[in-house]
């Protein structure tokens, strides 16, 4: 295995109304230019736990996130999780299949959408 040689952190600050929504996100990453708190509206983190064999999550999104934006962020999501996973495990499906779906899911969600109005 290698040595550590350097070691990072990745910060979140969440400022919480009386019911703990969330109201204000901030992070900061200590390898960044920028070593400051920078503003968000959404956080996505998933994380593999080895020991009980399983992914656990934190989703948070603000009050002021628009939901055409929770919809961006969702989507860009799952297609930068389809190129991490084929990157990792050489899957060479991956990126296509999550596209497809990804461009069917927008569709009927635009069609939801629209319906809404």
């Amino acid at each position: 295995m290698a040595e550590v040689v350097k070691t990072s952190e990745i910060r979140f600050k969440i400022g919480l109304d009386d019911k703990n929504v969330p109201l204000d996100i901030k992070w900061m990453a200590t390898d960044s230019k920028n070593n400051e708190l920078r503003d968000c509206k959404s956080i996505m983190v998933s994380i593999w736990d080895a020991v009980q064999n399983e992914t656990l999550k934190i989703d948070l999104w603000t009050t002021a996130m628009t939901t055409d934006e929770m919809h961006s962020h969702f989507f860009q999501t799952m297609l930068s999780m389809s190129e991490s996973y084929a990157k990792a495990t050489g899957n060479p499906y991956a990126i296509e299949e999550v596209k497809k779906f990804a461009q069917q899911l927008a569709k009927k969600t635009a069609d939801w959408e629209d319906v809404k109005k």
